[in-house]
């Protein structure tokens, strides 16, 4: 199966302006933080953070199709030592503007940057959002489970028959459960909590992330063939997945020289005749 992989030079407020309704499968992108990177992007004053985004969430709920999911990668910066509320804000803005905030999802970074503050510890995760515009909405959720582990075996090995078979708790909760049920399972359902290492080699992009953070995300949203949107995209870890997934993709990034990134990173993958570069005034 032949898929696309389209790189976007522009704002994604007026590059998504040609794109139908009900377009994208799944939008998951992380956009500049505010105030952060003000080398690479000039940064969004937090206070003004909710005011530059929501036009732009506008554009993500026209072109999202009903059973697609939105998943925005973004962290609180500190201020005065103590963090800003603007994501919060931001939430309750896009619950407003129609979303539903569905879940949220814990990047931990097992390899966090290392350093010391005199009133607080390293900050080792980050918020992945997750909006939709229904309750139903596709989710696989069997693309992402995870081995159970020798701890099923050496845990079923010591329980006595009323834990094997127990309908009601022993306490009288009504909180009953069948362990019986866990008996020859060698997958499980994931947590909300997802353990990935930042990407050490980013491609000379300031704020790339993993590609397992991307992945994990399209396996859960998307099926083969469905359309992945990253508005911000930078040096296109997105739309590599998506293409490597089997997954036709557009990644939009206002910076040139982010957008050749990307080109050249789909080109090691992709013939060149399927990379579509637009440019967007």
């Amino acid at each position: 199966m032949t898929v696309e992989a389209k790189i976007i030079e522009g704002d994604c407020l007026a590059a998504l302006a040609s794109y139908p309704d009900e377009f994208f499968d799944l939008i998951v992108t992380s956009p500049p933080y505010a105030d952060r990177r003000k080398h690479s992007y000039g940064g969004v004053d937090p206070e003004h953070y909710v005011e530059w985004f929501l036009p732009r969430a506008a554009q993500f709920f026209r072109v999202l199709r009903p059973t697609g999911s939105f998943v925005l990668n973004i962290k609180e910066k500190t201020e005065n030592g103590e963090r800003h509320t603007y994501v919060i804000e931001l939430i309750l803005a896009l619950r407003k503007q129609g979303w539903l905030w569905t879940e949220e999802y814990i990047w931990h970074k097992k390899n966090c940057y290392p350093g010391k503050w005199p009133n607080r510890f390293r900050d080792a995760w980050e918020r992945c959002l997750h909006f939709t515009k229904s309750r139903k909405f596709k989710m696989n959720q069997e693309a992402v489970m995870v081995p159970m582990g020798d701890w099923a075996r050496a845990r079923l090995r010591t329980l006595g028959k009323n834990d094997l078979v127990r309908f009601d708790s022993q306490v009288g909760s009504g909180f009953g459960k069948n362990i019986a049920n866990w008996l020859g399972r060698t997958m499980a359902y994931p947590t909300n909590v997802l353990t990935f290492a930042t990407e050490c080699g980013n491609k000379g992009h300031s704020a790339a992330f993993p590609r397992a953070l991307p992945e994990w995300f399209i396996k859960l949203f998307t099926d083969a063939g469905d359309w992945v949107l990253d508005p911000f995209v930078g040096s296109g870890t997105t739309c590599e997945v998506a293409q490597a997934l089997g997954r036709n993709s557009v990644g939009i990034e206002i910076l040139p020289r982010y957008c050749e990134l990307a080109r050249r990173s789909l080109a090691q993958q992709l013939p060149l005749t399927e990379i579509f570069a637009h440019n967007e005034a």
